[in-house]
């Protein structure tokens, strides 16, 4: 659906040119943006190879495992239903402290390996090896849907990407968008949060 708005646009714009001759103005415009891209990829991946980097040091030197045990009780508290040390948890763990340093890039990853142990639970559930409640087939379990929500609102405590983007084009202050990213996504935490919280005892009751 993007791609035919996206395409939509642009096919808009370019007629609207051609008919109002400015053309000439679509070209550079073109050429332009592809520069800043070019140049924006360039700046990006200096940031997030830094970042990501550091979050591989943290995984390999247990800092990532510490984490799990520090914030685990509120991975039980957000899945009540997730076995005690399964696979899912660090990669859950690794996911959300990427999203609280901004670094939504990084966080994908271990996003995608917690989201496939979440369906080998599912699939565990279904032939009788693990307890709990299961789901037709291809219907998303709670912990699937807490997760994704949870990754989506995206608590920040500081937003790498925006700084990054911000430095990029020139802002006078990159970093002073930090205390309001901190309050809108805090906001957007706790609404996932208590949403989460809602659906689940409705699909208990």
């Amino acid at each position: 659906m993007l791609n035919y708005l996206w395409a939509g646009m642009i096919l808009i714009g370019i007629i609207f040119a051609a008919f109002t001759g400015r053309m000439p103005d679509i070209t550079n415009a073109a050429l332009d943006s592809s520069k800043e891209a070019i140049t924006l990829c360039i700046t990006m991946m200096g940031v997030m190879s830094f970042w990501v980097g550091l979050m591989e040091i943290a995984a390999k030197a247990g800092i990532i495992r510490s984490a799990s045990l520090r914030i685990r009780p509120l991975i039980r508290f957000l899945f009540p239903r997730l076995p005690a040390g399964h696979p899912a948890e660090e990669h859950i763990t690794t996911n959300i402290i990427a999203n609280v340093l901004g670094l939504g890039w990084a966080a994908t990853p271990a996003g995608l390996k917690a989201m496939e142990q979440l369906s080998k639970l599912e699939e565990d559930r279904r032939s009788g090896r693990m307890p709990g409640p299961v789901r037709k087939k291809g219907i998303a379990s709670n912990e699937m849907c807490t997760f994704l929500i949870i990754n989506i609102s995206s608590l920040q405590l500081i937003p790498v990407n925006v700084i990054a983007y911000r430095s990029q084009y020139g802002s006078v202050n990159p970093a002073g968008i930090v205390g309001a990213g901190i309050v809108a996504t805090a906001v957007s935490t706790i609404v996932a949060v208590v949403y989460c919280k809602m659906m689940d005892g409705k699909r208990r009751a």
